[in-house]
């Protein structure tokens, strides 16, 4: 099992081609474009009896097979070189699957342009949180900046696995960056990424993409942990579940200003972003297909925990000088 590539990190959109159906897929597979190539070879990977290991571990594996076949493109949005190594080789697609693949694949290409955007420059964002769904390969595949902490927020049984293919393939991240993991199951996600380095204090970015919620309340203690480790100013990107706006009953709101509530209720403007307005700008259409979520963008109102402790010690350093002042003038 090998992955060879040769890929420039972001593409300049070429004419619209057909999508290529590879079901079943082939066991070696090269595809070329004119802004660089990649060559994927990837044999039998994850077993079949596998899916049922864990709870999130079918619908990781379908979002890992969208994005390889979105590599396999002559004009891919991304190039994922390491997708294939987690889809079995005779993976099926039925139409629901199909009509889910594009929005997915704007969704990813959004998120990694933000992504790129945002950690871009010496005042770029250093510390990057992933909720993802284990499989997520962006610590590995994108042109991080020298320096880059990138927190991948997934369920453990499904990362261990995806790491242990990734490091069968020899998938490496760029060096001088660092990639932490922290387990869906952590009785103290917030702790725990403290525990780990996540600093207040220094700019960061959040991305929720493929991130397993079973509820609303589950979604709000992500927003929770982020409104309280980010810095004011910093950025919430990702696919808000579509499904979630149906948790509230008897609302009078549309579902835009639903959202805007929510993530404001915890400190966060958010805008909600058009899959069909992304793809135009993609030179993609969408045909059909179905997005089950939002695309949202949401900039932190407010100071984290960590900001306000530093403005309190100040505070109380600048009280007590006072009082110090005031005390030899008696």
């Amino acid at each position: 099992m090998e992955v060879e590539c040769l890929l420039v990190r972001r593409f300049v959109q070429a004419p619209l081609a057909p999508i290529l159906r590879l079901s079943p897929f082939s066991s070696a597979i090269q595809s070329n474009n004119k802004n660089g190539s990649v060559k994927v070879t990837a044999k039998t990977n994850i077993h079949e009896d596998d899916a049922h290991d864990h709870p999130f571990l079918k619908s990781a594996i379908s979002r890992a097979s969208y994005r390889f076949q979105e590599t396999l493109r002559p004009d891919p949005l991304f190039v994922d070189p390491y997708a294939g190594c987690f889809t079995p080789p005779d993976l099926e697609f039925d139409k629901n699957s199909e009509q889910k693949q594009l929005p997915y694949c704007i969704g990813t290409r959004f998120i990694d342009d933000q992504l790129l955007d945002a950690t871009k420059g010496v005042d770029g964002a250093k510390q990057v949180v992933l909720f993802t769904d284990g499989m997520d390969t962006r610590a590995y595949r994108l042109n991080w900046p020298s320096s880059t902490v990138i927190y991948d927020v997934s369920p453990q049984a499904v990362f261990n696995k995806a790491s242990q293919k990734l490091k069968d393939v020899g998938a490496k991240i760029p060096r001088s960056c660092l990639l932490l993991h922290v387990p869906l199951e952590s009785s103290d996600m917030q702790q725990l990424l403290r525990d780990k380095g996540c600093n207040g204090s220094r700019p960061s970015i959040w991305i929720y993409q493929g991130f397993p919620v079973t509820n609303l309340a589950s979604f709000k203690e992500i927003l929770f942990v982020v409104s309280n480790l980010a810095m004011k100013g910093c950025q919430f990107v990702g696919e808000f579940p579509a499904w979630l706006t149906e948790s509230e009953e008897g609302i009078k709101l549309t579902v835009e200003e639903w959202i805007y509530e929510l993530f404001m209720s915890y400190g966060f403007r958010v805008r909600i972003i058009g899959y069909d307005d992304v793809a135009r700008n993609l030179g993609r259409e969408l045909a059909g297909e179905v997005a089950d979520n939002f695309l949202f963008v949401a900039e932190h109102l407010r100071f984290s925990d960590d900001q306000m402790e530093t403005w309190r010690t100040e505070f109380q350093r600048i009280e007590e000088e006072g009082d110090e002042e005031g005390f030899e003038e008696l």
